[in-house]
């Protein structure tokens, strides 16, 4: 019995942690006893030696049944392994997928799906996982972080302000469409202007939109215009609005999934 442990112990350091080691030793246990049932004092070589070799085969039998990717599979990652350190070794660098495809004499696309059969066959152990890193580590988590959470509520009441800053023109057709799904025709004989001009006035809107609230939480992302031009006093103008709107506490007391509430001005 203490040598199925020892050869269990041998094999365990190469294994995956997802790898029962309590199958194996039963696994083992198994050959032992079909060892001992069949062992001959005549052949002349010691009973650990002849059960020795037994266990060893009996091991590699169990592990192979629970092996979820084919001999096949193994065989070409094998090739893959061998394939990447010879290119490494000649190019002084980690190859690329594709010069390892190359270097195997497969298309890309091959490689990929090997990859991919190979990575499906990865199994891990709920129980090893709960143990090390704890339950909360493994099941997913609906619930939204603080961190999360105010920056949702920043979004959203940069949002709101960006909104009610808006020229009023293009305030109306954006309350008109996302707020009140108004059709395009109706808003266009409210504002007198045909449907095509209902459209480019929502584009436009939306990109001040986007750069409104990029300018106070993203100023990179802003859309570059001519300095010192019109466009460009207006646009600061716009962004200046959207700054002085609402203060830094009333953003955060804005609740997570409230919502953007417009209220048309008269």
């Amino acid at each position: 019995m203490a040598l199925v442990h020892m050869e269990v112990r041998a094999v365990a350091a190469r294994l995956p942690g997802h790898v029962h080691l309590d199958d194996l030793v039963s696994a083992g246990m198994a050959a032992l006893v079909t060892a001992a049932r069949s062992f001959d004092e005549s052949y002349g070589v010691p009973f650990a030696r002849f059960a020795a070799r037994r266990i060893k085969g009996a091991l590699l039998d169990e592990l192979r049944s629970a092996d979820w990717a084919t001999r096949s599979l193994r065989a070409r990652v094998r090739a893959r392994d061998t394939a990447q350190d010879e290119l490494a070794a000649k190019l002084g660098r980690m190859p690329s997928a594709l010069e390892t495809a190359t270097e195997m004499g497969i298309e890309l696309a091959e490689l990929e799906r090997m990859q991919a059969d190979l990575h499906q066959s990865v199994v891990l152990r709920l129980d090893q996982l709960t143990a090390e890193a704890g339950s909360d580590a493994v099941l997913p988590s609906v619930s939204e972080t603080p961190e999360a959470a105010i920056v949702e509520r920043e979004r959203q009441a940069y949002l709101r302000d960006a909104v009610h800053a808006l020229p009023e023109r293009l305030r109306v057709v954006v309350e008109g469409c996302f707020f009140q799904d108004r059709p395009f025709k109706e808003i266009a004989e409210e504002l007198g202007v045909t449907e095509s001009r209902i459209s480019q006035i929502r584009a436009e809107a939306l990109n001040m939109l986007r750069d409104g609230m990029n300018s106070q939480l993203d100023p990179d992302m802003v859309s570059p215009v001519r300095a010192g031009g019109v466009v460009a006093r207006r646009r600061e103008a716009y962004y200046a609005q959207i700054a002085g709107r609402s203060s830094y506490g009333a953003r955060l007391s804005m609740p997570v999934g409230h919502g953007v509430s417009v209220e048309r001005s008269a």
